[in-house]
């Protein structure tokens, strides 16, 4: 391996050969970019480097790497799925005791990667805000339980950021499971699945149900090819009535989910909308086909929500002070200094393309519009001669609006939202000279780990899988019909602190192709700009632990599969292209607005889905 004298490269070198040993995988890929660490297969991602690194943020990034190697070395996804409890908090508290184990034998067998691994559990502790908890109505018992497996396993004291969280679940711990029930763990480290048959008993314990999701039924003997298709025939029917009743778990279940949803999606077609104001009959037609009701509609099949109560959509304006809204608008013209060159110059080539398509042709000899100055002359010459008049024909392009709906998510912060904000600004401006509509949404909650809509559920008793249990935020920066000159200010409100919380992807996606669907242009355009999957801490833990992106995913298939608007996806650091069919992934924040440029203008490019036109 060779060096250089970049000591970032250095370092980017060195952590990858690092990776590779720990993780016993010599192919194993390790890239650097955005701010979010993930692993697929034998791929890891770290965040990108600053161009000085610190020792801070350098342990940080081996602490991450060393996790995920270790993962792949001593974690066997298959044997964890197979045993993995299908409740939620059941399966949260397995995984914990899973992620205790790699560390401990990884940190038995190379030492050296131990304060790596704690400078990346005090980071995750401090973003989980661990050291702010007061009850156990807000710590997490998987965190709990993870840090106090780990001091049990390696010996090592929990950072200090965890002992509010540890302090708060030691007693209820130590009660359920006795002062050494995590130390009869430590036999059986080595063997991942003794580890995790141990760790059901400990679940039972502390009274959760440690069944697993897919546990198969207990074969009998002796049974004929004809009893075993009749028992089969039986079980279909059972899995097919609690399929009713309970959310989806694996592939297959999805699948069958996904083929529901299309037959629900044809059944309403025909069924009426209330309470719309739509042109026309023809418009009425078209939104019983692609409008959800929140009933029966399959847009949602089994996905909940606790309450709406607490939900709110809000214009920008209104979530500051205007004397507050213009300093955050003037921060961000602040920031835009040293990009404003680069990002013009991408929606200036945007806004050629678009200008060269609108190909002008004019209708002639007609009895009003615009006078036809050319054909003047034949009026003067002969006073009998009628005037004549001209009409520019409408042309498709004209006819489009575009929404932009932004990630306001806790993991956008900094550099992501910044330039997100700045992207759309430029290209809100760019679109409205070259005469096409524009609106900018944000989503987000109003409270991290469930706010008001939580509360409620916990007075009530915490009923079995509440479905969503948040309290969603909505944010409207610019309605399609207003001027950019008009809502300027509002796109600073994205740099506010305090604004950036969780996300709930499914039903913010709803919420923007419902607005798009009561606009009267032929043409929509729908852009989402996110860096994850959806993220809920308080849904999550009291629902199955896909219960957010299932809705997703049957969200996303609804619009691109059942209705004419043009779904795109643009993923910052996070792969968006298993959730959508036109889906780009940036490594780095800073290409988001040639990526934004470049993707419209392929879609303007595109002839557009034909459909009737609405009346005017």
């Amino acid at each position: 391996m060779s060096y250089n004298n970049d000591p970032v490269e250095n370092f980017k070198h060195a952590t990858q050969s690092t990776a590779r040993a720990l993780s016993g995988h010599e192919d194993l890929e390790v890239s650097f970019g955005g701010h979010l660490a993930e692993i697929s297969g034998h791929s890891i991602r770290l965040p990108a480097l600053p161009k000085m690194i610190e020792d801070a943020e350098a342990s940080l990034v081996r602490g991450m790497a060393d996790t995920f190697a270790l993962k792949l070395n001593y974690h066997d996804a298959a044997i964890h799925q197979k045993l993995s409890p299908a409740d939620p908090r059941a399966r949260l508290a397995y995984q914990a005791l899973e992620d205790a184990r790699i560390e401990a034998v990884g940190t038995e067998i190379y030492p050296g990667v131990s304060s790596n691994i704690e400078a990346a559990l005090c980071h995750e502790a401090r973003r989980q805000k661990l050291e702010y908890v007061s009850n156990m109505e807000d710590a997490p018992l998987a965190e709990a339980l993870r840090y106090m497996a780990r001091e049990s396993f390696t010996g090592r004291k929990p950072p200090k950021e965890a002992s509010k969280v540890i302090k708060v679940w030691q007693n209820w711990i130590t009660k359920h499971l006795g002062d050494d029930g995590l130390e009869g763990l430590k036999k059986s480290l080595h063997s991942q699945e003794d580890f995790a048959k141990l760790v059901h008993h400990l679940i039972d314990k502390m009274e959760m149900p440690s069944t697993p999701a897919d546990q198969p039924p207990a074969p009998q003997e002796d049974e004929s090819q004809e009893e075993k298709k009749s028992e089969g025939a039986e079980k279909a029917a059972e899995q097919d009535s609690a399929a009713k009743s309970t959310p989806p778990t694996d592939v297959t279940e999805d699948a069958d989910s996904g083929e529901q949803a299309e037959a629900d999606a044809e059944s309403m077609a025909g069924e009426e909308m209330e309470n719309e104001d739509f042109d026309d009959a023809d418009d009425n037609e078209d939104a019983r086909k692609n409008t959800p009701r929140d009933s029966k509609n399959a847009l949602y099949g089994e996905y909940k929500i606790f309450t709406a109560q607490f939900d709110e959509t809000v214009d920008a304006r209104d979530l500051c002070e205007p004397e507050e809204l213009q300093k955050l608008r003037k921060m961000l013209d602040k920031q835009m200094t040293h990009l404003q060159g680069v990002i013009t110059r991408l929606a200036n080539k945007l806004q050629r393309k678009l200008l060269a398509q609108q190909t002008r042709s004019w209708q002639f000899d007609l009895e009003e519009g615009i006078l036809d100055s050319a054909r003047l002359s034949r009026a003067i010459a002969n006073p009998y001669w009628p005037v004549s008049y001209k009409q520019e024909s409408e042309t498709d392009f004209r006819d489009t609006v575009v929404s932009l709906l932004i990630d306001n998510s806790g993991s956008m912060r900094g550099r992501p939202i910044t330039i997100a904000a700045m992207s759309t600004d430029i290209l809100a401006r760019t679109l409205e000279r070259c005469g096409v509509k524009v609106e900018i949404l944000g989503f987000t909650t109003r409270a991290w780990k469930g706010g008001l809509s939580r509360e409620r559920w916990l007075s009530e008793g915490k009923p079995h899988t509440p479905g969503r249990l948040n309290d969603l935020r909505h944010i409207v920066y610019k309605p399609a019909d207003s001027p950019w000159r008009h809502v300027r200010a509002n796109l600073g409100l994205m740099l506010r602190e305090g604004l950036l919380k969780e996300n709930i992807d499914g039903e913010a996606l709803l919420w923007a192709y419902q607005r798009l669907m009561h606009r009267p242009e032929q043409r929509k355009i729908l852009m989402v700009i996110s860096d994850g999957a959806p993220v809920d801490d308080s849904t999550l833990s009291a629902n199955q632990g896909n219960y957010l992106e299932e809705h997703l995913r049957r969200v996303i298939h609804f619009i691109e599969d059942k209705t004419q608007i043009q779904l795109l996806a643009i993923g910052i650091g996070h792969d968006v292209t298993r959730y959508y069919k036109r889906a780009v992934t940036l490594v780095d924040a800073e290409e988001l607005g040639g990526a934004i440029t470049e993707k419209l203008a392929e879609l303007f490019e595109e002839k557009p889905a034909k459909g009737k036109k609405r009346a005017h």
